[in-house]
């Protein structure tokens, strides 16, 4: 009679196990009689089960990513009830969502670099500890400058949080899968912004500004219990010193993906600053049809999130080559097309699928340039595409004072021409075999 073992066998490596198996991992003899079935798990294999790499975590982090998101860019909907309720101008109560911005841009490279050697748990719960905390005494003061205070200490945060849910996204699977979990937290980037303004307005309008800032207190403290309760602890076990993180800026590679990405978000968003007023001038619609295709034009962002992963696990070269063509092509077709209410529609529906694609396209080109430095790279993907949104909505602006709102178009042109250049210089670049993973470990 023959009886069935399940033997689990845990090594440090699968390659080159079997001969060497019965002598070094199984110390007892083996009875030929029973039947040995192996299971063999690889360290690597071991950590990744441990972070519940399937879906949990991205899950969490894609939600948290949304609170921090909404927290940015809700107030923009709310102004004037801002400067209502504060007895302030309403130029004024736009410092809630700029001062937020400029704080946003100007950490970004730094913070995640300072905190790049702490435990990742401990970093995710400063930080939506702090929003929470903010947004509560955003929802309780009736002092502006305490409103600003509130919104500018976890700003300092924003990044760190963003650039460490890319990170422990791609460290969670395997380098193939990568791209796809990042895409997923850039799910939570989208609705963030396309789903936190509207949902805020109408909380704020038809309740109160109060109550608005207990919806930013709720997602933010939601995600907080959450990542208390499944989100392991997560030590680094070999911290990268911040010399050889800062030393990835040596690199060509790094300098041509940081301009690519600033030029293509700044045509993106340059241009996406005025598309109300193209679509209110151009095209000639009302307000309550800007509103739906703006609409339109997020979830479709959602969609190009969900397909830029796929398209980066099938072939990433072949995706960041075409995407500045693409949005060429669609941004030259919206300029000819401008006051056909149909073609415009289409146009921005695939605009929006086309920028959510765009932006993994970006994520990806700089954290792939510095493998070795994950955070820092993502630090310095936030400041790249907030440099890029500030500087591309100051030209295509510069094009509507100069010659009209249609022309606002011709700024999102010269951006994507110029990004074609150091798109090529970037992909020329062979890339290295060799992949340097984020030590993490799990308690």
């Amino acid at each position: 009679m023959k009886w069935d073992y399940i033997v689990p066998v845990v090594v440090p490596d699968a390659r080159n196990w079997h001969g060497r198996l019965t002598k070094n991992i199984l110390k007892t003899p083996i009875n030929w009689d029973w039947n040995y079935k192996l299971h063999i798990v690889t360290m690597e294999q071991k950590n990744k089960l441990k972070l519940n790499s399937g879906g949990l975590l991205v899950f969490i982090l894609t939600v948290g990513v949304f609170g921090i998101i909404n927290t940015e860019m809700g107030v923009v909907g709310i102004l004037p009830l801002i400067a209502e309720t504060f007895k302030v101008s309403v130029p004024q109560a736009g410092w809630t969502g700029s001062v937020f911005a400029l704080v946003v841009a100007a950490s970004a490279p730094i913070t995640p670099l300072l905190f790049s050697g702490v435990n990742r748990k401990k970093v995710m719960l400063l930080a939506l500890g702090l929003f929470t905390l903010s947004n509560i005494i955003s929802m309780l003061t009736t002092n502006f400058t305490v409103l600003l205070i509130a919104r500018i200490l976890p700003a300092f945060l924003h990044p760190v949080y963003v650039s460490m849910a890319f990170t422990v996204a791609a460290a969670s699977v395997s380098k193939e899968k990568a791209p796809k979990a990042v895409s997923k937290v850039f799910v939570g980037v989208s609705a963030g912004m396309v789903l936190g303004v509207p949902v805020t307005s109408f909380i704020a309008s038809e309740v109160s500004f109060s109550m608005a800032m207990l919806f930013f207190t709720v997602v933010n403290a939601l995600v907080l219990i959450a990542t208390i309760l499944f989100i392991p602890s997560m030590p680094v076990k070999e911290k990268v010193s911040y010399g050889a993180q800062l030393s990835v800026l040596r690199k060509k590679v790094m300098w041509h993906s940081i301009i690519a990405v600033t030029l293509i978000n700044g045509a993106m968003f340059g241009f996406f600053s005025y598309m109300s007023d193209y679509l209110k001038t151009v095209t000639e619609v009302s307000y309550s049809v800007i509103s739906v295709v703006l609409l339109v034009y997020g979830l479709a962002n959602i969609v190009g999130n969900v397909l830029a992963g796929k398209l980066l696990s099938i072939n990433a070269r072949r995706s960041i080559i075409i995407m500045p063509f693409a949005l060429l092509v669609s941004y030259i077709c919206l300029f000819m097309t401008g006051e056909w209410i149909t073609a415009v529609v289409i146009i921005i529906l695939i605009l929006g699928v086309l920028a959510g694609i765009a932006s993994n396209n970006m994520q990806y080109m700089i954290a792939e340039a510095a493998p070795e430095a994950p955070d820092f790279a993502n630090g310095m993907f936030l400041t790249s595409a907030n440099l890029g949104t500030t500087i591309g909505t100051a030209i295509c602006g510069a094009f509507i004072t100069e010659m009209g709102t249609q022309y606002s178009v011709f700024g999102a042109l010269l951006f994507l021409i110029a990004s074609m250049v150091f798109v090529y210089l970037r992909i020329r670049v062979p890339h290295s075999p060799k992949q340097v993973k984020m030590n993490m470990a799990t308690e």
